[in-house]
């Protein structure tokens, strides 16, 4: 297998520039849209009914990975990009992205990476690796589809480690539809890169991997160089999305999916009057909303508290909101915010509350 080298590179993104001007006018939609019984993809809440499903298969594509089959009747229908809130038996809620296939309507598959507690891990991916079996019935609410695959003549693809998951069904999905694509595949090595193998099969002469026990970091200038209308996603560490988001043209932007919430604290302090009740809390600098407020209605309803689930979402009646979810649409954000991550961009906000 040839390692990566910035010609090579240079190569591919020649080829797709020719592929692409020879394509760009083609305006055929990317794959067949099912059709939806609820809202369960595009970029909308999706369904939020909670659905009991069984772990019906386990498997290992990588080092430090597990893959699981979650099979359940009357699974909503669902497009590249979209994610489920997984809820695990210690009521742990997680998202992970749906890395199956979208025709397979009887059952879900995702992969989650083991993060140790040293790396910044909170212990669900560890309780996903040791607790679920074959056999075990756990919770699914969604999904949700924030990360949307649009129409385009043409794709770039750059997927590090776990964050290839959403990326490869819309990798496949645009092989099936005969799109230009490539794909840039990062990891620390190959041995920890799910789904190399399918991955390098759909396309040998388009995809670039770089193991970074073999490479080092991947030449991502190219991106600078790609006609217009190409359209870019990126899913991976906040170090490769920052440098993917850096090489692109001034104008231009890529398409991101998230797997941590923003940071919940820093800035400054500031005061929530929550209007029903006719209390005020103070919110400090190293404090969450949610955090406040629980202070003084301890039942408030949350759950992920990363800003993906939308349990904590409450109605804004006043003030300058700061979003730093995931989650809500730009209609939503207009009056209403996610408690457990999102702040005030002023000195005060009124909840109903």
């Amino acid at each position: 297998m040839p390692r990566f080298t910035t010609v090579a590179l240079a190569a591919g993104a020649a080829l797709l520039v020719r592929r692409a001007v020879r394509s760009r006018m083609s305006t055929a939609p990317l794959w067949p849209m099912p059709a939806l019984d609820e809202p369960v993809s595009g970029y909308g809440r999706g369904s939020t009914v909670p659905r009991k499903v069984l772990v019906t298969g386990r498997a290992t594509p990588a080092e430090g990975v597990v893959e699981l089959r979650l099979e359940g009747a009357g699974l909503p229908a669902w497009q590249p990009g979209a994610h489920i809130d997984l809820v695990l038996p210690s009521g742990l809620v997680r998202q992970y992205s749906l890395c199956g296939d979208p025709a397979d309507t009887g059952a879900y598959t995702v992969a989650t990476r083991l993060i140790e507690e040293e790396q910044g891990g909170r212990g669900g991916s560890r309780e996903v690796h040791e607790q679920l079996h074959d056999g075990v019935e756990v919770e699914i609410r969604g999904p949700r589809n924030r990360f949307p695959l649009i129409d385009s003549p043409a794709y770039v693809f750059v997927a590090g480690g776990i964050g290839v998951t959403p990326v490869l069904p819309m990798v496949r999905a645009a092989e099936a539809a005969g799109a230009e694509w490539r794909l840039v595949y990062c990891g620390r090595s190959r041995a920890t890169m799910p789904y190399l193998d399918e991955i390098e099969r759909l396309g040998r002469d388009r995809v670039t991997v770089v193991a970074e026990d073999e490479s080092g970091r991947p030449d991502l200038g190219f991106l600078g160089e790609l006609p217009d209308g190409t359209a870019v996603y990126c899913c991976g560490p906040d170090g490769l999305m920052d440098a993917v988001g850096a090489a692109m043209p001034e104008g231009r932007t890529a398409r991101f999916e998230r797997f941590s919430a923003a940071a919940t604290t820093g800035g400054t302090a500031f005061e929530v009057e929550l209007r029903r009740s006719g209390r005020t809390v103070a919110v400090a600098a190293d404090q969450s909303v949610l955090e406040a407020v629980r202070e003084e209605l301890p039942g408030i309803t949350y759950s992920c508290r990363q800003g993906f689930c939308g349990t904590c979402q409450q109605r804004v009646l006043e003030g300058e909101i700061e979003h730093r979810d995931e989650l809500l649409t730009d209609a939503e954000r207009g009056d209403s915010m996610l408690i457990c991550v999102s702040r005030c961009a002023g000195k005060r906000l009124v909840l109903d509350l």
